[in-house]
C-alpha cells in the first residue's frame, strides 16, 4: 500500500498564505511535516502569520511578493532556491474579485487586475517553479479553482471566465508535465467560510438561500477544502491529474 499523508522532508510553497484557505493549507502542511513556504503583498498579515506560526520554527517562512509581478517573483524563488533544491508540493492559491454587476461595465483595469490575480499569477508563478519541482521525484501542483468557473455567477463574471481559465489550465499543464512526472491539478471549492466570501455567509437571509441549494444544507469549511489538497499533493494520487476535483457539498449536483 503507498504510504499516505506524510510530508516529512517535502518541501511547499503555498502563495497567498496568509489567511483563509492558503493560511490553513500552511498549517495544514506543517502538521504533516513539512517545509512551508508561503508568500504575500501586506508585510501586516506576513508578520502576523509568521507570529502565528512561530511553533513550527524553520520549518515555515512567509516572505513579501506580489506573484502578478514578475521581477518579484524572480527574487522570491532566488531566496526558495537558496534554501531548498527542490518544490515537491506548488499550490496556486491566490485569487480575488471585484463585484461586476454587468460584465460588459467593467473597466479594463479591473479586467486585468481579476485575470492577473487569478490566472496570469498561476502561470508565472508555475513556470518559475519549474526547474525546483522537476528536481523533486513526484512533484505535484495544486491551482484552487472555483465552481463560480463551472457556470456564471451574479456580480463575478470576471472571477469566473478567469477561474475557468485556471481550470483548462490545469488540465493543459496536466498533460504537458506528465512527462516530467508532475501531477498538476485543482480544486474548486463551492462557498467556504473565509473574509474572501464574509459578504455572503455573514448574512443570515442570503446564507439561508445559498444553502438551500446545497444537498449537505451548509456552506464549506476551511479544513474540508485543505483535506481535497493534501490529498492531491500526496502519493495516494499519483495517477490523478489534469482533474478538476469540486468540493460544495453537492451544489453542482442540482
Amino acid at each position: 500500500m503507498i504510504s499516505g499523508f506524510d510530508f516529512e522532508g517535502k518541501v511547499v510553497l503555498v502563495t497567498g498564505g496568509t489567511r483563509g484557505i492558503g493560511r490553513g493549507l500552511c498549517e495544514g502542511f506543517l502538521e504533516l511535516g513539512a517545509r512551508v513556504f508561503t508568500c504575500g503583498r501586506k508585510e501586516e498579515r506576513l508578520e502576523e502569520t509568521r507570529e502565528a506560526f512561530l511553533r513550527y520554527g524553520e520549518r515555515f517562512e512567509a516572505l513579501r511578493c506580489d506573484v502578478t509581478n514578475s521581477s518579484e517573483l524572480r527574487e522570491l524563488f532566488k531566496i526558495v532556491e537558496e534554501k531548498e533544491s527542490k518544490l515537491d508540493v506548488l499550490i496556486n492559491n491566490v485569487g480575488m474579485n471585484r463585484f461586476t454587476p454587468f460584465l460588459l461595465d467593467a473597466d479594463e483595469a479591473t479586467w486585468d487586475r481579476i485575470m492577473a490575480g487569478n490566472l496570469k499569477s498561476a502561470f508565472l508563478v508555475t513556470k518559475m517553479a519549474l526547474p525546483l519541482l522537476k528536481s523533486s521525484q513526484g512533484a505535484k501542483v495544486i491551482n484552487i479553482s472555483s465552481i463560480a468557473g463551472r457556470r456564471a455567477s451574479p456580480g463575478m463574471g470576471i472571477y469566473s471566465i478567469a477561474k475557468a481559465g485556471l481550470d483548462m489550465f490545469t488540465k493543459v499543464l496536466g498533460a504537458e508535465l506528465a512527462s516530467y512526472g508532475i501531477n498538476v491539478n485543482a480544486v474548486a471549492p463551492g462557498v467556504v467560510r473565509t473574509d474572501f466570501s464574509k459578504p455572503l455567509w455573514s448574512q443570515p437571509e442570503m446564507l439561508k438561500e445559498i444553502e438551500s441549494h446545497i444537498p449537505m444544507a451548509r456552506i464549506g469549511e476551511i479544513e474540508e477544502v485543505v483535506g481535497a489538497v493534501i490529498f492531491l499533493s500526496s502519493p495516494m494520487a499519483n495517477y490523478i491529474t489534469g482533474e478538476v476535483f469540486v468540493v460544495d457539498g453537492g451544489a453542482q449536483v442540482w
